[in-house]
């Protein structure tokens, strides 16, 4: 796979060791120890993904993500040593496409690289899907209102693409976590927080959503009758 990550890592040895990994994955990388280089190296040169770690000098791997998402829509990997639910909830909560603790499996780590970078790129046809007044660009990759790009996190993407393609059919929140994070087993939680970011993007009212459809005890569905521009 012919991809260019940029890991954020304070952490010399660390970051060349992801890096070497990542290398054996065919997958080039070019490290910084600051967010505040890394920021400056999107600005200029082509990356795929983002590996961010958390604890950095200066602005941290959380404000990072923040200014990230102002711009780039690619998919971003936390590695970070805290662990605590209030750090995964706000990764994810920021836009992250996965929360990886450590210490870790470089090898293990490699493997998610590749598979996000895979399932985000690798999935995209031709087809123009509208919803509302919301278009979605498979081959693009891109969601639009009214014509205008909306900024969209990765996993969100993929999401709603998921959704979209299997309009009134109820996937439950396991299936969505096997199908978007590529994982058997994991904090399906994950999907329940995503759902609720994209319907905020999305929904008139995200309280009463007209798209995205909770299906009480069974999962998330998308509402057909909402196909080719309807509600």
């Amino acid at each position: 796979m012919k991809a260019n990550v940029l890991i954020i890592e304070d952490d010399r040895e660390i970051g060349e060791l992801i890096g070497m990994y990542l290398e054996k994955e065919g997958i080039t990388s070019s490290l910084y120890p600051t967010a505040e280089e890394g920021l400056s190296a999107l600005e200029s040169d082509g990356f795929d993904l983002l590996v961010l770690d958390i604890n950095l000098p200066g602005i941290d791997g959380f404000e990072a993500l923040r200014e990230l998402r102002k711009k780039k829509n690619i998919p971003v990997v936390i590695v970070s040593a805290r662990d605590t639910d209030e750090d995964l909830i706000l990764g994810l909560g920021l836009g992250a496409d996965d929360f990886v603790t450590k210490p870790f499996s470089p090898k293990v780590l490699a493997a998610r690289v590749r598979a996000h970078l895979r399932r985000f790129y690798d999935s995209r046809d031709t087809a123009l899907i509208r919803f509302g007044d919301f278009t979605l660009d498979a081959e693009g990759a891109l969601l639009k209102k009214n014509g205008k790009r909306v900024s969209i996190p990765p996993k969100e993407l993929e999401l709603l693409f998921l959704l979209v393609r299997n309009p009134g059919v109820t996937i439950t929140p396991e299936q969505i976590f096997r199908k978007v994070w590529g994982y058997e087993y994991g904090d399906v939680t994950t999907v329940a927080v995503h759902v609720q970011r994209l319907r905020r993007k999305i929904e008139k009212d995200p309280a009463s959503p007209k798209f995205i459809e909770t299906i009480r005890g069974f999962g998330y569905r998308f509402n057909p009758n909402t196909l080719g521009g309807g509600i």
